[in-house]
């Protein structure tokens, strides 16, 4: 599976911090058996979609942003993504949101998204380490099928 890391932040697209949630889940889709391009970072808004436009049609089975799906007004991913979604999966973003809602209240705050995009797996996780973290937790289990399903694959019996 062909991956692609897609970091929206503003503050590290501008130098002014180091992406460390975007390397982080390079590492972490690579430990789910992905081979990883980026994480490219880039502003929030606009750039996210051209970024996300861009990896769909590069050909990536999955590509996975973080950052942008809080509620600041510059948090503008889920919005961005929802333009280049041709449907969503909503099950995916609501068990991220869920994941570690116990020890982290505040994840039920994310808006991110999940979806197909063309034959592209797109999944919004949260800036945070820990929501990087999570939201692969959940993701990890799942991504083979739900890329080998997009493609038009069977259901295992």
């Amino acid at each position: 599976m062909r991956a692609l890391v897609i970091t929206a932040s503003n503050r590290a697209s501008a130098g002014i911090y180091e992406d460390k949630s975007g390397k982080l889940l390079a590492e972490l889709l690579a430990d789910a058996g992905c081979e990883v391009d980026g994480p490219r970072v880039v502003p929030d808004g606009e750039p996210v979609e051209e970024a996300l436009r861009s990896g769909v049609a590069e050909g990536y089975d999955v590509i996975v942003t973080t950052g942008g799906t809080g509620l600041t007004p510059t948090d503008l991913t889920p919005e961005m993504t929802a333009r280049v979604l041709d449907r969503e999966i909503p099950g995916i973003a609501e068990a991220v949101r869920q994941a570690n809602r116990d020890r982290v209240p505040t994840s039920i705050l994310s808006r991110g998204l999940a979806g197909q995009a063309a034959n592209t797996l797109v999944v919004n996780l949260p800036g945070s380490s820990g929501g990087v973290r999570d939201g692969m937790a959940v993701l990890s289990p799942v991504l083979r099928h739900a890329v080998d399903q997009i493609r038009g694959g069977d259901h295992p019996r």
